[in-house]
Formats: structure tokens, sequence, C-alpha cells
């Protein structure tokens, strides 16, 4: 079975015992992005393990969950990890060779993502949005993440909703609230631009087309107007680290 097949495999049986999870990460974006996946095939990029966020309400009910598909904890016998990442808890599944992380309530990596009242954004994933926000939380992002974030980019329309679309919205006002998120997602999103010629994978058109959406993305987030926490915090600026360090879990 394909990763993305045994993702499907765990959202119908959550949903057949009424329990909500959502589908995150690069599984995610492929299970969005059906015209325009092909192009993370052609470099390579591939689905290694699932991410999925639920609410930690549901916590005892999504590991009765797991150990009914076969599941079993990570060995360190952590089964909530409360670190640096935030509240998780890891599986392994023994003869499929399949890691499942699933998280709680909030994102917890470089800054913070709270999914309290943003889990029935989509009915499979979390919002596109929030898929945005995933990757572009990371201080240190790397290649696949950028890729990543373009083939969403490439096939979804900006807007102020959450249907199909990546809320920009949503996203800016977020943002405006938090400084070093903002700072970190905007640095993001100027490397993506900054990439965009180095693929060449992309057509001329398919680089315009996700270089006008960052244009408009960071327009939006420019334009809404700012917190007084976040002015205050802006005056102080990479002098003092406006991230965290995350500390990944061996598994």
């Amino acid at each position: 079975m394909t990763i993305l097949g045994e993702g499907k495999r765990i959202l119908d049986a959550a949903t057949e015992k009424q329990i909500t999870i959502r589908l995150m990460g690069a599984s995610a974006i492929v299970t969005h992005s059906p015209h325009y996946a092909y192009l993370l095939k052609e470099v390579g990029r591939k689905l290694t393990d699932l991410d999925f966020m639920g609410n930690s309400k549901d916590f005892d009910k999504v590991r009765q969950l797991m150990q009914s598909l076969g599941y079993q904890t990570m060995r360190t016998g952590m089964m909530l990890a409360s670190t640096s990442v935030g509240e998780r808890s890891i599986y392994d599944h023994p003869t499929r060779h399949i890691h499942v992380d699933v998280f709680f309530d909030k994102l917890k990596m470089c800054h913070t993502i709270d999914f309290r009242k943003r889990l029935n954004a989509d009915p499979i994933t979390i919002s596109l949005a929030d898929i945005l926000l995933e990757k572009m939380q990371i201080v240190r992002i790397n290649e696949k993440d950028i890729l990543d974030t373009i083939v969403l980019l490439s096939e979804h329309e900006l807007g102020n909703h959450d249907t199909d679309t990546v809320n920009a919205d949503y996203i800016s006002r977020l943002l405006s609230e938090n400084w070093g998120f903002y700072y970190t997602t905007t640095m993001n999103l100027n490397k993506i631009k900054e990439r965009l010629p180095k693929y060449p994978r992309l057509s001329e058109e398919n680089i315009e087309n996700v270089r006008t959406k960052v244009d408009g993305l960071l327009q939006a987030i420019e334009s809404r107007p700012k917190s007084s926490s976040w002015k205050i915090r802006a005056r102080i600026g990479t002098r003092k680290q406006w991230y965290e360090e995350v500390e990944e879990i061996v598994r």
C-alpha cells in the first residue's frame, strides 16, 4: 500500500469512530494538488511518513485507533511527547514500515500554529493556508519544503476563505499579531521567488503563476495593520532570536 493509501485507511477508520484528525505535510499537499504533484515525483521527492493533527481531548481515542490498525508506540514508551515540538504521539507499523506522527491542538516548531479552531476547515487535511504556514514557519527551510510550497501555490488560488483556496486573509491576520512568525514567513516567501528560475521542470508560465501568488500574499501580509505587540517586537528585530529551536524526536 502507498503512503497516501495508508493515510486514507487511517482517516477512514478515524471517521468511522468519529475522531477528528487531519492530514498534514507533503502528503496533504499531494492530496490537494492532482495537477502539479508530478513535479515532486520528477525531482525524486518521496513521501516517507504521515503526519496528522488532532484534538488533545481525543488522545486516548487516537491511541486506541492506531493500535487497532496495527501500529505500535515508539519503543521509548513516550506515548505523548511534551517537548519543544509540542504534544504528539509517535507510532510505527512493524510490517508496513510506516511512521506516523499525530500532533495535538498546536504545531510547536520554529513558530506555533494553533489548530484548536481550525481542524474543520477541510474534511481531509489541515487547511491549505495552514499547510503553507507549516512550511513557511521553518527558519532553516530546505529544498523539499520549497518545492512542496511551489506545488501548493501552482495548484491553488489565493482568497479570503478556506475552500480549496489559500486563505490570505487568515495568514495576514495571524502574522499581523506575531512579528517573529511574520519575519520568517516573508523571508521564506522571498526565498521561493529567488529559487523559482532554478527549477528546469517549471515552465515560464508556471514560474510567473507562482511568483504572482507569492507577491499577492506578501502584499496582503504587508498591508494588514499590525498590532502594538508586533510593532514593539519589530523594533528589536533580529538582535533577539525570534524563533524557537526545534529538538527533533529520534524515532
